[in-house]
């Protein structure tokens, strides 16, 4: 922990994309099943561009790309801008070219895909910004929108954060709950550790005295939940090195450089998947 970097594959992207239209178009991936597109002549060409009405970080190039082309591969799209990349306002971010009912049919698609993973690759670059020149990294969390869990997490690497588990399987983070059906913390991570040797553990505290009882248990990281930034500091400080330590719970802009200060080595937030508000971007099209 954190998990290897979230790189969907081209086929996760394109299933992603073809669910998406099929919302869209009645279960199918047919342009004959948008009717309003259909108003058009079937023949004619467009061109369109879409920009972007604010300042943003990109991503989803390859999720838009795949909305128009799944639809009719001889559509052309130029890029101009990488994922990854801070724009201003109205830069261009891509040129397309090809059948104006494609066009259109695809236009919504496309745009949710780049406004969406833009709104979280932008609020991760903002909360990394604050964490500059700190050792302290910043993580996601599985709180993202259904159906979006591997975008999104790619899209918080884009803005230059870092992947927390992918879901259930791969990590174990051991919580109040788990504690609780446990018996203790001691047996958690004792049971995690003969079903699963070798899977990263982390076990989440509330006090002082679970954070202890963490510790000897073993866990490689320790998630302090709603510990105030004093406490923060003071774990770190009992602690001292031999385990990882993660903060979560109300991270606030104002809050991160202070909880960067303490030392602790992860902090984990929520906002960047589930707070985030869709970039402003928009598609103009026009007929050649």
């Amino acid at each position: 922990m954190p998990h290897h970097t979230v790189k969907p594959t081209p086929g996760d992207i394109t299933a992603h994309v073809y669910q998406a239209l099929k919302e869209d178009l009645g279960g199918w991936v047919d342009i004959n099943q948008d009717i309003t597109a259909s108003l058009i002549p079937s023949q004619a060409q467009a061109q369109a561009h879409i920009i972007t009405r604010e300042p943003m970080v990109m991503c989803g190039r390859d999720w838009a790309h795949c909305a128009f082309t799944a639809l009719d591969n001889a559509i052309e799209v130029t890029w101009h801008v990488q994922d990854g990349q801070s724009v201003a306002a109205g830069t261009t971010l891509c040129d397309i070219k090809g059948n104006a009912r494609v066009l259109l049919c695809a236009e919504r698609t496309a745009l949710n895909f780049l406004q969406t993973l833009s709104a979280t690759a932008t609020t991760t670059t903002h909360y990394v910004r604050l964490l500059k020149g700190t050792q302290t990294k910043l993580l996601d969390t599985r709180k993202t929108l259904p159906g979006f869990r591997q975008a999104q997490k790619y899209a918080v690497h884009c803005g230059g954060g870092n992947n927390h588990r992918v879901g259930l399987f791969d990590a174990y983070l051991i919580k109040e709950n788990h504690i609780a059906a446990c018996n203790g913390i001691k047996n958690a991570v004792q049971q995690a550790k003969m079903s699963h040797p070798g899977k990263s553990i982390e076990v989440e505290v509330e006090t002082f005295e679970e954070l202890e009882q963490a510790l000897l248990a073993g866990a490689d990281i320790i998630m302090l939940d709603n510990f105030t930034t004093t406490e923060v500091r003071q774990a770190v400080n009992y602690v001292s090195g031999r385990c990882l330590l993660e903060v979560s719970g109300n991270i606030t802009d104002t809050r991160l450089s202070a909880l960067a200060s303490t030392g602790v080595d992860y902090i984990s937030s929520g906002a960047l998947t589930k707070h985030i508000q869709a970039i402003d971007l928009s598609m103009r099209l026009s007929l050649l």
